[in-house]
């Protein structure tokens, strides 16, 4: 139902509205709210506006009939009063506007740190062929900073990366694996010796792709029979480079053979099943499946994170280990970063981050047509009455909205240790 315009002597308490004025105008944290209390609505006409727009489907009472007589003015003390709460609000929204402002400094940092990572991944493959000792030792050392990030602190965030590289995808996927494996490391409670471990292998899972046709890894359509079984044998491929590098690590040698295989036998190259499947192999094909759901060769079957994890839980059980698997939904939330999704005040927005710590309360950039898209408002719906309602295509997305929150069609991942 459309939005319908009213004199502010009209509004109560229940109502949802829409302030006619830009963000940075009025004190109120967003543009568009349900009202709590005669003292917003007292609010609202101090600021003089002579109208707002409600939202009936988002409204729990109806508007008032208009007013018969004129209003009465506010007597000094009322008057002060509010002049004290527009005070007190101007402040908070301030120091929430402080807080954003922080975020996306420590954001730039974490990007930075990213850009970085996927540098010496790229340079890590490069040298594979030519100089294997050295890509083996780079690689350790990236393996070292990740590593300690992720466990300098309990409250680990997950955030959306928003990056420009034009590095090809073997570089971000390899990244994104490590990752999203480290996490599950984490809340498993690995060593850091063994996260190192396993972030050591999942950089290195699928360089047997160095060995396989630019044509067949870039194709955008799907694969006939003898390009899959072409590609199927990277892990061969890569178990030759391992074998060549001396003091190769046995861990990752035995996560690059054992990547695809699945708990049912229906995985390559062995055929193995549950048990006979490496715990750290589990743990990488989790990580490894949902990042080519969210990025898969024929651009066709590309799912949204939102859409990857749910057909991993819903369709996938049998395929993996139960316990990776669950600690992934969990980690990643019911919307994990980079889904579109709508909320209960009918608003848009990108979830951006989740942390570890509040996992059903993600952070979630507004779009909002009145704010510059740098100054957006971040929510954070951890005691909010804000909620989400559901995910959506970016597809669906109208252009304006879609320029704006800039869902990627690249999703990638890094880690922020507060």
């Amino acid at each position: 139902m459309a939005s319908i315009k009213i004199n502010v002597n009209r509004l109560q308490p229940g109502l949802h509205i829409r302030l006619p004025v830009k963000w940075n105008d009025h004190p109120f944290l967003l543009n568009s709210f349900k009202l709590k209390s005669q003292d917003q609505i007292n609010l609202i006409k101090h600021l003089g506006l002579q109208y707002v727009f409600v939202n009936p489907a988002q409204s729990s009472v109806e508007p008032l009939p208009p007013p018969t007589e004129e209003a009465q003015e506010s007597s000094d003390e009322e008057t002060e009063a509010i002049n004290q709460e527009v005070d007190k609000l101007w402040i908070e929204k301030q120091e929430r506007i402080e807080k954003l402002n922080a975020y996306r400094r420590r954001m730039k940092v974490v990007e930075q740190e990213f850009e970085r990572s996927l540098a010496k991944m790229r340079a890590v493959m490069n040298k594979i062929r030519s100089r294997p000792t050295d890509a083996v030792n780079e690689a350790g050392l990236l393996v070292n900073d990740i590593v300690d990030n992720l466990l300098s602190d309990e409250h680990v965030t997950l955030h959306l990366m928003n990056s420009n590289s034009d590095f090809e995808d073997i570089y971000f996927h390899s990244l994104n694996v490590a990752v999203i494996a480290m996490m599950i490391g984490k809340i498993k409670e690995y060593p850091a010796d063994k996260i190192k471990e396993l972030a050591f292998a999942c950089l290195f899972h699928d360089m047997g792709k160095v060995r396989i046709p630019t044509a067949i890894l870039r194709k955008t359509t799907p694969l006939n029979e003898p390009e899959t079984n072409y590609l199927k044998l990277h892990t061969k491929y890569g178990l030759e480079i391992a074998d060549s590098i001396e003091n190769f690590s046995p861990a990752a040698r035995v996560v690059i053979e054992q990547h695809h295989e699945c708990n049912d036998g229906s995985g390559y190259p062995q055929g193995l099943k549950a048990d006979e499947i490496d715990e750290l192999a589990k743990i990488v094909a989790v990580a490894n499946t949902f990042d080519n759901l969210c990025h898969p060769q024929a651009t066709t079957e590309q799912k949204i994170p939102y859409i990857a994890l749910s057909h991993m839980f819903k369709n996938c059980k049998h395929l993996y280990d139960q316990e990776s698997l669950a600690i992934l939904v969990k980690f990643m939330g019911v919307y994990p970063p980079g889904t579109v999704v709508q909320l209960s005040n009918e608003t848009v927005g990108l979830v951006i981050s989740v942390n570890t710590q509040n996992l059903l309360y993600p952070n979630v950039l507004i779009y909002d047509s009145s704010v510059p898209r740098t100054q957006a408002p971040i929510i954070e719906l951890l005691n909010k009455d804000i909620k989400i309602v559901k995910a959506i295509l970016p597809s669906k997305l109208p252009e304006n909205i879609r320029e704006y929150l800039n869902p990627r069609a690249r999703v990638s991942y890094f880690i922020e240790g507060n």
